[in-house]
């Protein structure tokens, strides 16, 4: 299997005011599972936009070697005509077509021009098998978990006769299992003799099943490690992502949880569109003033749909309960009354909802709090500036300056300036939906300090991660959630990720450790 299938040789992209990719080289063995890896604006999804065509042939320097020829691919459709397919960490199907016409879209099944539904529905049926999923072709793909919809990607790509497949934080979004099952997924399609390459940021996940890794940094290659002869330590990964060895990945924090700032009872919400059907199921809660709580529990367990209904009733119908405010009752019906009440909320889906992409940093940062920016209604554009500016500078927002568009920032940075946009508004308490979610190690650790210099400060963070490690690094108490209730509530001190995992799967019986 020692033959190169891709060879990138001396790739250099630039972008206004910054060089994204400084002859970077990559060779990738047939056969491999060739990872990755590198901070957030390391240049890791611009490569792999080079490599698949979306910069085309001529808007970078250096070239491309695939299966031993050189390639001038000028979109995607020329990669993906070789066998080059990428899954973007954004998923790129339609929600409301069903699985088989998401599958063949663009590349439909057709007799006489005419759609031929049985033909389309029983190779949809074979490619399911191969990724593991039992659902019918006929499923509305919106209707699936975003797990099951990764898979259905990975079927897509397996219809278009793929030979190298790219997965761009191909587990960013999925809980433990349906992450264990696509790492399973890659090392079947490994046996298959397809070539992967995988960029992710969970070196765990790294570990067990690349062949190879690459690092990169700052638009430069810095190493590639070959796996197969013996396994690479993570710490010696995050050395050279970093540039800095990383003892510690939680920064130390002394805690001081003053009297409760934050109380929820007895809260239910139904779900928006199914009436009847009850999502959070009579939640209390409390968090102190410098308290950083967690939420952990798997995919659907209803803790976005907890925080979402907290923040202005954003999510849900027939919403009901207290919410406490220093033990005074406050009104949270909307989201301006919550922002007024000191509530922010760093959403996980920073693109969507998050950020206006189009927009640049500086006017992202004042979009919660437009009246400390203004005079007598008008914004003050020097003022808003220098909001923005103070905000990169402690934030380190790594950018060309506050007048870049937000689109153009790597995750890391984008979720700076989320953060930076509701510190603006000078909350009370933060609510935290997968704060370091898509984000390298680097930038995880700054943002884990920005949340304990929050915490110290004195504000209540609620901190809601489907990463395990994460919660136990950063959190004083962690409430467990599955299926719209807690099952149980654990200190620091006792918690364990055994614990949170037991306490998930023996969901009926409520502990309070």
């Amino acid at each position: 299997m020692g033959n190169t299938i891709l060879d990138m040789r001396g790739i250099r992209k630039t972008f206004p005011g910054v060089v994204a990719l400084d002859r970077v080289n990559l060779q990738v063995r047939s056969g491999d599972i060739h990872a990755i890896v590198g901070e957030n604006g390391a240049g890791k999804s611009t490569l792999m936009k080079v490599l698949s065509g979306v910069y085309p042939h001529g808007s970078y320097s250096g070239e491309i070697l695939f299966q031993g020829e050189q390639r001038h691919f000028r979109d995607i459709s020329d990669s993906e005509a070789v066998g080059i397919i990428i899954i973007h960490q954004e998923l790129a199907l339609v929600p409301l077509l069903s699985i088989a016409e998401n599958i063949f879209l663009g590349n439909e099944q057709s007799r006489h021009g005419v759609i031929d539904w049985e033909q389309a529905n029983a190779r949809t049926r074979a490619l399911l098998r191969k990724v593991g999923l039992a659902e019918a072709p006929a499923t509305i793909v919106s209707k699936l978990g975003v797990g099951k919809q990764q898979l259905v990607e990975i079927a897509k790509a397996l219809s278009k006769e793929v030979k190298l497949l790219i997965l761009d934080e191909p587990t960013a979004s999925l809980n433990e299992s349906d992450s264990d099952a696509l790492l399973k997924l890659l090392l079947d399609l490994k046996a298959q003799g397809i070539t992967s390459i995988l960029i992710s940021h969970k070196l765990n996940e790294i570990a067990k099943v690349a062949d190879a890794i690459t690092v990169l940094r700052d638009g430069n290659t810095v190493n590639s490690f070959d796996c197969r002869q013996h396994p690479i330590s993570e710490d010696v990964i995050i050395a050279h992502m970093v540039g800095r060895e990383m003892a510690d990945r939680y920064p130390p924090r002394v805690s001081t949880v003053g009297d409760t700032i934050f109380a929820v009872r007895n809260w239910r919400v139904q779900h928006p569109e199914i009436a009847g059907r009850e999502v959070i199921k009579g939640i209390d809660l409390h968090v102190g003033k410098g308290e950083i709580v967690g939420i952990a529990g798997l995919m659907g367990a209803g803790r976005t749909e907890l925080a979402m209904s907290l923040f202005g009733r954003s999510y849900g119908r027939k919403i009901t309960g207290t919410v406490l405010k220093n033990g005074v009752e406050i009104d949270v019906s909307s989201v301006q009354k919550a922002i007024a009440h000191g509530i922010a909320y760093v959403t996980e889906d920073r693109k969507g909802l998050g950020l206006v992409l189009d927009e640049d940093i500086k006017k992202n940062v004042s979009l919660a709090n437009l009246p400390g920016v203004s005079t007598r209604l008008v914004i003050d554009e020097q003022r808003e500036a220098g909001v923005a500016s103070d905000f990169r500078t402690r934030l380190r927002i790594r950018s060309a300056g506050v007048l870049q568009k937000t689109v153009n920032l790597s995750g890391g940075n984008q979720q700076k300036v989320v953060i930076a946009k509701w510190l603006f508004s000078k909350p009370d308490l933060l609510i935290l939906d997968e704060p370091s979610r898509g984000i390298d190690v680097g930038a995880k650790y700054e943002i884990y300090t920005i949340i304990n210099e929050l915490a110290a400060e004195g504000k209540g963070i609620l901190m809601i991660s489907s990463e395990m490690p994460e919660l136990l690094g950063m959190c004083d108490r962690i409430y467990v959630m599955n299926e719209g209730r807690w099952v149980a509530q654990f200190s620091a001190a006792e918690a364990t990720q055994e614990k949170i995992m037991r306490a998930i799967v023996k969901n009926g019986e409520v502990h309070h450790g």
